[in-house]
């Protein structure tokens, strides 16, 4: 089978997407879900580690909490960045207050720290707030 698997973080299906089809709003076999959204998707550890593991599109998390005023002043940078990345890289957001456990698994130490993941790997890792040109261009880097 060809074509690059992506994690569809809904229903955590693995889908097989074409090439030609990334920039086409592929969406999830199974529920339907857009797998680039347009809304920068929250998810979870078990999420993480799947989509991590299995996609061949590169993943980059933002690693933040509600309480962290760098945070949200980044939000909508992030925002922008994914829509600037469609296609290319998904970019989702991990609550460490919420799910502690991917703070510690991960060794976060300050937030909004952001990290790609491409092959199954981390492949870098960047902290502190971020305008959305800055961001592209350090995924760009990055991958």
């Amino acid at each position: 089978m060809s074509g690059k698997k992506i994690t569809c973080f809904e229903c955590a299906q693995v889908n097989r997407v074409p090439q030609e089809k990334l920039s086409a709003q592929p969406k999830c076999g199974t529920c339907g879900a857009k797998l680039f959204a347009t809304k920068v998707p929250e998810i979870d550890l078990a999420t993480l580690q799947k989509a991590s593991r299995n996609d061949d599109v590169p993943l980059i998390v933002d690693f933040w909490a509600p309480w962290c005023g760098p945070c949200r002043q980044m939000a909508p940078q992030f925002s922008q960045a994914a829509n600037d990345l469609a296609g290319q890289a998904r970019l989702v957001k991990l609550n460490t207050e919420e799910h502690p456990q991917a703070g510690a698994k991960y060794r976060i130490r300050g937030i909004p720290t952001m990290a790609a993941f491409a092959n199954g790997k981390e492949k870098a890792r960047q902290s502190g707030a971020m305008p959305a040109a800055a961001i592209v261009k350090w995924v760009r880097g990055a991958l």
